[in-house]
């Protein structure tokens, strides 16, 4: 089982409490977690990922093992602590502002 924390408000779309837990087949990447996420909870289609380039969101940035994944390609593997359920993929949003 693979675990996954959204942000409050994708949280409250999805009308889920907590971490949500998803069974990957294949390979553990971000593109197979976000794929089983949107397939789960059709409602957050989009909101994470464009519809058509399928690249990130402006504004939500992607974590797992203290380390900031944003950057890096949708395919290539997650840490093996995310694979094995024991850390869990973070969708944070990043908060804009100034002074």
């Amino acid at each position: 089982m693979i675990r996954v924390a959204l942000p409050y408000h994708l949280r409250q779309l999805a009308k889920v409490d907590g971490e949500v837990q998803l069974e990957i087949d294949g390979p553990v990447t971000q593109g197979s977690v976000l794929d089983a996420l949107e397939a789960r909870y059709p409602v957050l289609r989009g909101t994470i990922r464009d519809h058509s380039t399928q690249q990130r969101r402006a504004f939500l940035r992607f974590f797992a093992c203290e380390e900031d994944l944003s950057h890096q390609a949708p395919d290539a593997p997650l840490p093996e602590a995310v694979a094995s359920g024991k850390e869990p993929f973070l969708v944070i949003g990043a908060i804009a502002g100034g002074t």
